[in-house]
């Protein structure tokens, strides 16, 4: 137990392990399922434990010196080793307890690449063969493996993902020397293609088992170095343009190294400015943006203050107001206070009458935000009834109406962490 406390410790920094949306029901003679697609239910503690997942490192001796890590090699802390046999006796007798649902698996880098990997391997490979494991497993690759381990590992783990960390190459090797993104993009590339080719297979051959089939996911720290908000969402762009790319995670640099002169000393992590990256990236996985539209040259970092989409709104008055009774689908997504599912209901729903402000609200659209950017059939219907839009009261004059006092102590807050020495 003092072994998996100090792991757990040292694995709560990696924030890259979510629901996979995989499907695998029961079987005869094997333990646990991930019946139904929806995943695994997370709730994170305050520490940064995920509860329904046994989030915990094989070991936290790692062999590289990467300054944003706290298991780095020059740092001191408290290590410790499971065995294989150790972890996959914690994870069945967990899982027979109800404590967890699933095991996410990282671990330092000890020796080589390939004999880190191999032992990631073999846990996964006895947990399915062995032990008849039928859970959520999700492994971390590591950079610099062999494919034949990568091979191994994905078939019998759920999810694979090998971290990015810093989205430019130029501070990755100031802050990680012996690190660089070929050693990050080979194993994504290698996943990618196992993925691609056993879809082929299973197409001609149905019992082939499957291959990583909740895909690949990856993480950026967010705040260890000067690389802007358009630098990083570029970055998440690219890598949502493969086929096997389901979620990029921000992770708020956690100051763990306050003697290194390379990285900035932060108060706090920057958890505003992750939040709104969040935003923007949901922004460009489900409501069709582009990443030059939420972030350009002139506006290179996210606004703290409001989210992008209203930001967005806010810098393009001449798209505004839209008339929810005729607006096509795209449309409606970039009005602020409109998500994806009142979209659609809006789509569905008017072909049975023209809507109003009161049928809005019923389908849960956010009305303090959206009456300045929409038209409908009482707020056209009459002069007497209209309400003013944001190219009548102007973007300016309409900002401060839609932030609160609360969101602008919490930006100014931020944007006061950074002590530069430089």
């Amino acid at each position: 137990m003092e072994k998996l406390r100090i792991l757990a410790e040292s694995a709560k920094y990696d924030v890259s392990c979510s629901s996979s949306g995989t499907v695998r029901s029961g079987k005869k003679g094997m333990v646990g399922s991930t019946v139904g697609g929806l995943g695994i239910c997370h709730s994170f503690a305050d520490d940064g434990r995920c509860i329904a997942l046994l989030k915990v490192m094989l070991t936290n001796y790692c062999m590289y010196d990467c300054a944003y890590c706290i298991n780095r090699r020059s740092n001191d802390i408290r290590r410790s080793t499971l065995s294989v046999s150790e972890l996959e006796e914690i994870t069945m007798e967990f899982y027979r307890r109800n404590y967890i649902e699933g095991l996410f698996l990282s671990s330092g880098v000890v020796r080589n690449p390939d004999y880190t990997m191999e032992r990631l391997a073999a846990i996964a490979r006895d947990l399915r063969t062995v032990h008849r494991f039928n859970g959520y497993i999700h492994l971390k690759s590591i950079p610099g493996c062999s494919q034949e381990l990568l091979n191994e590992a994905g078939r019998y783990a759920d999810r694979m993902s090998v971290n990015i960390e810093i989205p430019n190459e130029e501070s990755l090797k100031m802050l990680a020397p012996e690190k660089d993104h070929q050693s990050v993009f080979q194993p994504m590339r290698l996943i990618q293609q196992g993925v691609l080719e056993n879809k082929e297979d299973r197409r001609r051959m149905h019992h082939v088992p499957r291959f990583v089939p909740a895909g690949q996911s990856t993480q950026m720290i967010v705040g260890a170095t000067k690389e802007t908000d358009r630098d990083i969402l570029q970055m998440s762009s690219a890598l949502y343009g493969q086929p096997t790319m389901r979620r990029v995670y921000y992770s708020g640099y956690v100051s763990v190294n306050t003697t290194d002169p390379r990285l900035p000393v932060l108060k706090q992590p920057p958890l505003v400015r992750e939040n709104r990256l969040y935003q923007a990236d949901w922004l460009l996985r489900f409501y069709h943006f582009k990443v030059d539209e939420i972030v350009d040259e002139k506006h290179a970092n996210l606004d703290l203050e409001i989210d992008p989409k209203l930001a967005w709104a806010l810098r393009h008055p001449e798209a505004f107001p839209v008339d929810i009774n005729t607006a096509d689908y795209e449309m409606l997504l970039r009005v602020p206070g409109l998500g994806t599912k009142s979209a659609w209901l809006i789509i569905n729903s008017r072909r049975f009458g023209r809507l109003n402000s009161y049928d809005l609200k019923k389908m849960g659209v956010v009305m303090k935000k959206a009456k300045y950017f929409i038209t409908c059939h009482e707020l056209t219907s009459s002069p007497a009834t209209s309400l003013t839009s944001v190219n009548e009261l102007s973007p300016e004059r309409l900002r401060p109406l839609l932030v609160s006092k609360a969101q602008q102590k919490r930006a100014a807050e931020e944007q006061q962490l950074k002590l530069d020495f430089g």
